[in-house]
């Protein structure tokens, strides 16, 4: 059990607390601005005003969510040097450069062109307010890739020397940017955005949707969510097995914490999908496991075996119930996403899916999942590398500043008071936004939701698939 109440647990539950709430914001912009720049696209392409209207409606959630990731990303960068000076000391050579990366490369890239997207489309003309709108969803995926590329370096080290006081220097930039674990967490976070983004588009549609089957934008845009909820979240399990081989190449403590695995079981290792891991007992408590399948998985052999908890030094285990469970969280909610999307697609063979009023009830309540996911997942990663900052090289206790506790407690509690009714009020408004129907962005009448638009092309079909009858679009 650790004690809760020392500057260095302190210090890690600060930046947890702020990393948490940051961590949301910058996920939904990823996905929400290639679903605009979609959105913008399909607009000019086919002259569908409900195209345009849905631009509209998701441009405003998408300017606050925006804000509300910049205010939270700031206090981050000062947590380095109020609680983790010698940590910004230490591996500052090889940090600094990269948060200065995304800055120059993304940040500015994103700034530079957001107020074109968001209020130049009768100023600039359509040509330039696309293009503007592309490049605010290209810079997302840029910033994701400086910020994965730093924290991945810290998972996995590459590309540095030691220096004379203990400082990280860098060797080869490119082993540095692309170090062993970068590929996959940066693939697997991006896809978490995406899926992110879908189901929280799929449950405010699906909220529309049972107050009014009709809702013209409503349907065009579930239908669009539920098809990104069937494509990626396959391709999202995949990327996931392989980030998992990857961590147990590089960090197989980890992998044993996320497992329950105290020990090697022989040639038929269990995959547990319930127990309470007991660090002072060294044993899985009232486990309940599959036997074979944790072999198949981590080994993809019937008759693999993995290291047990046990092999490695009990000062280098991480706090083993935060990783089992946040663990089993995320991979839940992956699997109850895959089935909402089969699920929509055996509707939309059917040509139900704007009627099956269980699908939406399905489909709202799994608005969050991804948010609880990605922060599941993150809770995994970060908990897990611990009792390290830089794995294997410098401990936690080691990147600490000189501070006491009272002071990182009075620091945190005044965090979790301004958070609670700055963001707050955000997220409040942020729901207050998606209430209203899309037919309220521009005043329009009840009518322009139930009228077909004309497109130009008579064989383009905005919902992507005929309806059992024959008709487009599922009308």
């Amino acid at each position: 059990m650790e004690n809760w109440f020392t500057a260095e647990f302190l210090a890690r539950l600060q930046f947890a607390f702020t990393v948490s709430f940051h961590i949301i914001f910058p996920a939904f912009t990823i996905g929400l601005a290639s679903f605009l720049t979609i959105l913008n696209g399909l607009w000019l392409y086919t002259r569908d005003a409900t195209y345009l209207d849905l631009f509209e409606y998701w441009k405003k959630i998408f300017a606050v969510v925006f804000g509300m990731g910049v205010v939270s990303g700031i206090v981050m960068s000062y947590e380095f040097g109020t609680n983790w000076a010698a940590f910004s000391d230490k591996a500052g050579p090889v940090v600094g450069p990269l948060l200065a990366y995304e800055v120059l490369s993304a940040f500015f890239l994103e700034a530079g062109f957001l107020g074109i997207m968001l209020f130049g489309r009768d100023k600039v003309g359509d040509a330039l307010h696309m293009l503007a709108t592309a490049v605010v969803a290209l810079g997302t995926p840029i910033s994701a890739f400086w910020i994965l590329s730093v924290n991945s370096w810290m998972q996995t080290p590459a590309g540095f020397v030691m220096g004379d006081h203990g400082q990280f220097l860098p060797k080869d930039w490119w082993a540095i940017v692309f170090n062993p674990s970068f590929p996959y967490r940066l693939v697997h976070m991006v896809l978490a955005a995406f899926l992110t983004t879908a189901f929280v588009v799929g449950a405010v549609s699906a909220l529309h949707l049972l107050r009014d089957s009709r809702d013209k934008a409503a349907r065009r845009a579930f239908s669009m969510a539920m098809w990104m909820a069937v494509l990626v979240t396959p391709m999202q399990i995949l990327a996931g097995d392989l980030h998992g081989l990857n961590t147990l190449e590089h960090q197989p403590v980890k992998v044993a914490a996320m497992e329950g695995h105290f020990e090697r079981e022989g040639d038929n290792q269990p995959i547990y999908v319930f127990g309470i891991p007991d660090r002072e007992e060294e044993r899985l408590k009232y486990a309940v496991g599959i036997p074979y399948l944790g072999s198949l998985i981590l080994t993809h052999s019937l008759h693999g075996q993995i290291k047990g908890l046990k092999e490695f030094p009990k000062d280098q285990w991480p706090p083993l119930g935060t990783v089992f469970w946040s663990f089993r969280v995320m991979v839940a909610i992956g699997f109850l996403m895959l089935g909402l999307g089969l699920w929509s697609l055996w509707d939309r063979w059917r040509g139900t899916l704007y009627e099956d009023r269980l699908l939406h009830r399905a489909a709202l309540a799994m608005g969050p999942s991804g948010f609880i996911a990605l922060l599941a997942g993150w809770f995994t990663t970060e908990v897990g590398r611990q009792p390290w900052l830089v794995y294997g090289l410098l401990r936690t206790s080691e990147g600490l500043s000189p501070v006491a506790a009272p002071a990182v407690a009075a620091s945190l509690t005044g965090f979790i008071v301004v958070y609670f009714f700055v963001f707050g009020a955000g997220i409040f408004y942020l729901l207050r936004l998606m209430n209203k129907p899309v037919a309220a962005v521009r005043d329009l009448p009840p009518e322009h939701e139930v009228e077909p638009t004309p497109v130009l092309s008579p064989h383009f079909d905005p919902d992507f698939l005929p309806h059992e009858n024959g008709e487009h679009g599922g009308r």
